[in-house]
């Protein structure tokens, strides 16, 4: 007599979570060697465009669902989305990659802050900039003011693409809608991204940039999508706190990056203002996806590095 196997296998929601911190920062990890040959908005620009060609392969545009006052967001979510991805890996050549994570998780840990309603909630980011300053080390004369900028450029439009995505809301269903942003994102990359890269684009540069786009943003988008249908908005975006602990591991294992014992210390602060910051659990799901992840910790009434 067969057995039924189930349907569906529960996966907690906060597994889904780390699994996509996982591959967003292994790819950001891998990317060096890439932005080394064509730079980080060549990187940035190979990334984003075939993340949207197997976007378009896999769920069609939904064209017929669009109105007019969704465009305008819809197109900026991409134009941040490229921006915000140039920037961070502009960053990450220049400085360490747990410093800039940590620097560009300031975005959305202080969106999450300010939208609690809660004075005392503006704590956290406090607590994660101390933390930032620990790991950048400014009274060691080795700042690297061009890789702070950009990380902290990267966080502002964090920032922003969690409120534009907002705006999106339960618009559109899964995949779809990134289906519709990022490849605005990969044009707006291609704006530097293809004078940058020419010249040193071959089929090995091609294949590195299709393994680097499932890393991200194909695989921790879709993650992060299901595990913002079973989490709360601020346990969502304050678990994304693990990220820059993750970006230091894997920028020590994969780039011998070694971080003193002050930046240890600044990298579990901005952890603890992330857990300290989590309220709680899981919602109930909705009928309709949120429209993209990577990430939004206000979403769900919130998409790509």
């Amino acid at each position: 007599m067969s057995q039924r196997v189930p349907k569906n296998v529960p996966v907690p929601p906060w597994g889904l979570a780390v699994a996509a911190m996982l591959s967003v920062q292994l790819s950001s990890a891998l990317s060096v060697d890439l932005i080394a040959s064509v730079g980080p908005a060549g990187t940035a620009w190979l990334r984003l465009s075939v993340g949207a060609l197997i976007f378009l392969a896999v769920a069609r545009p939904p064209l017929r669902a669009l109105r007019r006052r969704d465009i305008p967001v819809l197109l900026g979510l991409g134009v941040a989305t490229g921006l915000m991805t140039i920037a961070f890996l502009a960053s990450i050549e220049r400085i360490p990659l747990g410093t800039a994570v940590a620097i560009e998780f300031l975005g959305p840990l202080t969106v999450a802050a300010v939208r609690s309603h809660s004075a005392r909630a503006l704590i956290w980011p406090a607590l994660a900039l101390l933390g930032v300053v620990l790991l950048t080390e400014p009274w060691a004369g080795e700042i690297n003011l061009a890789g702070i900028g950009l990380a902290g450029l990267a966080a502002v439009g964090w920032a922003v693409y969690i409120v534009l995505t907002q705006r999106i809301g339960d618009r559109f269903t899964g995949i779809g809608a990134l289906s519709l942003t990022v490849p605005v994102a990969a044009a707006t990359a291609a704006v530097v991204g293809i004078p940058q890269s020419a010249g040193h684009l071959n089929l090995g540069v091609l294949s590195v940039a299709f393994g680097l786009a499932v890393l991200m943003p194909v695989l921790p988008m879709a993650l992060e999508m299901l595990a913002l249908r079973r989490m709360t908005p601020t346990a969502f975006g304050t678990l994304m706190a693990l990220e820059p602990a993750i970006g230091v591991l894997l920028g020590l294992l994969v780039l011998h990056q070694q971080p003193s014992l002050t930046q240890f210390g600044g990298i579990t602060l901005v952890v603890l203002a992330g857990a300290a910051a989590q309220r709680g659990g899981r919602r109930q799901p909705h009928t309709r996806e949120p429209a993209a992840a990577r990430t939004d910790p206000d979403l769900i009434s919130q998409g790509p590095k």
